[in-house]
Formats: structure tokens, C-alpha cells, sequence
């Protein structure tokens, strides 16, 4: 099996996470969590009414009369979040290529030429009665819609053509400079006054190639945006289902198995679907695959489910390796990281707990997406911190419901059922090594 991993899933998933792209999106996901938490934590302020009726009189004598203030926290994070993706990835792709090919690229150049590419596909254009013409309507205003939060494509719905933007933004940023196609200054200018006069011919070919692409679009009746959107929305679709979630999360720790930080790769690509889901349920959808859904249901206790797994080496192994590795995880465990059970035990590797390692968050997965997707447990609207206890995460996420911190425990339980036989098995492996040991 390992042999077969390491053949065609560690080979290919490894090139993968080494792509450039890849680690700009991974960046710019991260840098986002900050905003996207405190933008929740207002947004669960408002709903809190909604989980706890008798609270809704009181509410509605005093934090709602200024909800329309506090919940800017809320709009101006989730509401323009691909915004701030695109300054991020610029800044991160640029950086990455500067250091890697030692081109006198500036990042800040990257990140604002990502925003300026980013910015020019979000009006919307017609040709009409042979010439180019804003869109006006309802909610457009001179070719900008405004929905939501805030304008409809600075929302999570812009994401995937905030960063699709952003890659032809610096690579034509970096194709100038390769090619000296710049401004050069004398030597006695500073250097950040040279290096703003390098993005200038940059910027005038952002500039032209996005409207040469956008203008071929519009002529044939639509633009740079909804096409982007079409493969993104397929993508979209496979993984709001059972099969797409199952195969997620399989990728997840079948990289892990051979030794390679499987969520960082597999979830950072996906992370991005996540936020747009999140949103999108406060707006009124229904996605179950949502916000920290992960950390919530799925990778309880970490990677592989460990949470019950890590209590029980803890408390009631025989071995003593295994009491002495749990009692110092159990720490770590209550807060989903678990990298000392994955190498202590080893999980890595090993061959009898492969199995309940990636049986157990999948299973754990389908059954909490039945559930959030059958409407027995809301759905996830705020980003949680992914540290969060068993339970709280889900609670808070679904802004307050209860029944989604059940499901969390029930989720943990049943994963902890798949681990039981193989951990005694391993348990009882390593008490026969002890006493030969002895």
C-alpha cells in the first residue's frame, strides 16, 4: 500500500505543493484567517438572538440599534475578502519569485498590480449599438453591482478570479523585468523610488492585456469574471457533495500516511470554496461544506480523528510508550493538533493504524455533511478559530446551535469506535516488544 502512496499520490501531491501558485494560495488563505475570524465573531454577535430566543428583547434594545455599525467588522472582511486575497497572493507570488530567481522584482509592486488586474475585471461592460457601453441597472451603478456586503465581485464569489488575475498580473510583471522591458533610473535614485518607475511599464502591459482579454470577452456577450466562474463553479459542485468530501479527505491523509502535511496541501486549495460557502450561507444558502466544517467535525482531536484514540493511550493503554505519549498529547489533542501522535506512535508509515487513520475523519465527515446537508444541524456562517475545543467550534460556527456541538461529539465518538480494535491490536504489539525488551 505505502509503496503504492508514495508512487502515485506523494509523487504527483508533492510537485503539486512545491507549485509557486500553490504556495502564494496557501499564504494568502492564511493571512485571511485573522480578518475572517473577527469579521465572525461580530457577525455571531448579531445572530446570538436567533440561537437563544429569550435574548432577543434585550438585544433588541441595545446591540441591535448599532448592529449597522458593528457589523461593518463583518463586511468590510468577508465582504471584500477577495480583495485582500489578491493584494496577499500578489505580494506572496512575487516574493516567491524574487527570492527564487533573483529578479529585482518588488512584492508590494505584485500585490498592487494584482489588485489593479483584479479591479479591472469587476465592472460590468456591454457592447451595445457598436460601442462599449457600463452596465446600469437595479443594483449597477456605471458597471459596478452592488450585492451583499458590499460590491457583489469583491465578495468570496471573486476569489478564484482574484487569484487567476493575480497570476497574469505577476507574471507579466516578471516577464518586463526579465526581459529589461523597464524604466531605468540612475544609480544615485533610491531604491524605492527605481523600483516604482520598474512596475510603471508593467503596469501599462497589466493594463492592455487585461483589456484586450476582457474587451474579446464582452464582445462575445460576456467577460473576464463569468468565465472564470464556470470551471470554478463545476469544482464548486463536486466538492459540495458526499463523493467530493470523501475523496478531499481521503487525499488529506493518505498524504499524511507517507509523511507529507496533508492539509496543508489539499485543504489550501480548498479552503477558498470553504470561505465562499460560508459566505454565501449568510446570504441565505445551504451549503454544508462550509467555514471550519474540518476542524469542526472531521479532524477532531487533528489529523485522523485522534481525540477518543489519544484519552484512551492516555488512561488505558497497557503499554507504557503509548500511556507516556498520550498523557503528553492529551494537551495539544483538546486543541485539534496532533503531531506528536502522528510521528510518536508513528502514524506515518504504520501499517496497522493507516487504515483507521483514514476510515475514521471520513467517515466522520459524511456523517456530519448528511447531516448539515438534510438541515438536521444548521449550517456552518462564522469562521472559527480551527484550535477550537470539540464541540464549542461547531456550536459558535452554526452561530449557536446546539445540536451541531452534539454532532461534533458524536463525530468524535464514532471515530474513536474505528480506532478502538486497531489501537488494542497496536497496544498489544508494543506490551509484547516492552517485555522482550525487558
Amino acid at each position: 500500500m505505502f509503496e503504492l502512496l508514495e508512487k502515485y499520490l506523494m509523487g504527483p501531491m508533492g510537485k503539486v505543493a512545491t507549485l509557486r501558485p500553490v504556495r502564494a494560495i496557501v499564504a494568502a488563505g492564511m493571512a485571511s484567517i485573522p480578518l475572517t475570524i473577527v469579521g465572525s465573531a461580530f457577525l455571531v454577535l448579531g445572530v446570538i438572538p436567533q440561537a437563544f430566543p429569550f435574548l432577543a428583547d434585550i438585544w433588541a434594545g441595545s446591540f441591535d440599534k448599532f448592529a449597522a455599525l458593528t457589523l461593518l467588522a463583518y463586511k468590510c472582511s468577508m465582504g471584500i475578502l477577495s480583495l485582500y486575497f489578491a493584494l496577499v497572493f500578489g505580494y506572496e507570488y512575487t516574493k516567491i519569485y524574487a527570492e527564487e530567481e533573483g529578479l529585482n522584482l518588488s512584492p508590494m509592486n505584485g500585490g498592487i498590480l494584482a489588485v489593479f488586474a483584479f479591479f479591472m475585471t469587476i465592472p460590468e461592460l456591454t457592447w451595445t449599438d457598436g460601442a462599449m457601453t457600463l452596465v446600469t441597472g437595479e443594483t449597477t451603478i456605471n458597471g459596478w453591482t452592488v450585492g451583499g456586503d458590499s460590491l457583489s465581485r469583491l465578495s468570496t464569489s471573486g476569489l478564484f478570479t482574484a487569484i487567476l488575475m493575480s497570476v497574469l498580473a505577476v507574471q507579466l510583471y516578471r516577464l518586463c523585468v526579465k526581459r529589461k522591458w523597464v524604466i531605468k533610473m540612475p544609480e544615485a535614485v533610491p531604491e524605492g523610488v527605481s523600483r516604482s518607475f520598474t512596475a510603471l511599464v508593467p503596469a501599462f502591459v497589466v493594463a492592455i492585456t487585461v483589456i484586450f482579454i476582457n474587451g474579446a470577452f464582452i464582445f462575445m456577450g460576456t467577460d473576464i469574471y463569468k468565465v472564470i466562474a464556470i470551471p470554478f463553479a463545476f469544482v464548486t459542485n463536486i466538492t459540495n457533495t458526499l463523493p467530493g468530501i470523501i475523496v478531499i479527505y481521503l487525499l488529506v491523509h493518505a498524504l499524511w500516511i507517507v509523511g507529507i502535511h496533508g492539509a496543508n496541501i489539499v485543504m489550501g486549495l480548498v479552503n477558498p470554496i470553504l470561505l465562499a460557502n460560508m459566505a454565501a450561507n449568510v446570504d441565505g444558502a445551504s451549503y454544508a461544506f462550509a467555514g471550519e466544517f474540518t476542524n469542526a467535525y472531521v479532524t477532531i482531536g487533528g489529523s485522523g480523528a485522534t481525540l477518543g484514540l489519544t484519552l484512551f493511550i492516555a488512561f488505558f493503554a497497557k503499554s507504557e510508550q503509548l500511556k507516556m505519549l498520550g498523557k503528553a498529547a492529551i494537551g495539544p489533542a483538546l486543541f485539534n493538533i496532533n503531531e506528536p501522535i502522528i510521528f510518536g506512535m508513528p502514524v506515518v508509515y504504520n501499517p496497522i493504524l493507516a487504515i483507521p487513520f483514514m476510515l475514521a475523519p471520513i467517515v466522520s465527515a459524511s456523517i456530519a455533511f448528511l447531516a448539515v446537508d438534510s438541515g438536521l444541524v444548521a449550517k456552518n456562517i462564522a469562521q472559527m478559530p480551527w484550535p477550537s475545543p470539540v464541540g464549542i467550534g461547531a456550536f459558535v460556527g452554526t452561530g449557536g446551535d446546539i445540536k451541531a456541538g452534539i454532532l461534533a461529539v458524536i463525530c468524535a465518538l464514532v471515530a474513536f469506535a474505528i480506532w478502538f480494535p486497531f489501537i488494542k491490536v497496536y497496544d498489544a504489539k508494543l506490551v509484547k516488544e516492552e517485555q522482550g525488551a525487558a
